[in-house]
């Protein structure tokens, strides 16, 4: 009997990936004020409309917004779980596009689609899995969707 490897239970082989198939990405991720600041200050984007509450009173959202490349980073995250665990590399983010606003004590859940698998043609050890990822908040709103390829590696025989 071979020994149970935890690396096994983190991602997926490229047969397990079936077009069509969702993949439901749990917990979520409840945003705090510290993430936000934080993540703002690291990429250098000191926009007001992340970081300053008084300032952001006056405008759109009568809130801050939470920094949407940090939206992007906790959803992509949420998937290298079940999607990209055994993954090589990502290849490309074709779309991402911020479909609704995110703000502080905003929980973020996101499910992926199997688009598409493509088995390599140079090595036989890998292929491209092809994937849409929809997330959306506690209130059921849309807030993200990206599509994106990423190379996984096959069950080794």
């Amino acid at each position: 009997m071979t020994a149970y490897d935890e690396r096994d239970a983190f991602g997926s082989y490229l047969e397990e990936f079936h077009v069509g198939d969702t993949w439901k990405h749990w917990p979520g991720k409840t945003i705090t004020e510290a993430d936000n600041h934080i993540h703002s200050l690291l990429v250098m984007n000191h926009h007001p409309l992340h970081i300053d509450e008084a300032w952001n009173r006056a405008g759109q959202h009568g809130k801050i917004l939470v920094n949407g490349t940090l939206v992007f980073s906790i959803v992509v995250g949420m998937t290298v779980r079940a999607l990209s665990g055994k993954a090589i590399a990502n290849l490309e983010y074709e779309t991402v596009k911020h479909d609704g606003p995110v703000h502080i004590g905003d929980t973020i859940y996101a499910a992926s689609e199997i688009l598409g698998i493509t088995p390599s043609r140079s090595k036989a050890d890998r292929g491209v899995v092809y994937a849409e990822t929809i997330a959306h908040n506690h209130r059921e709103e849309q807030i993200l969707s990206l599509r994106r390829k990423f190379l996984v590696l096959r069950r080794p025989e």
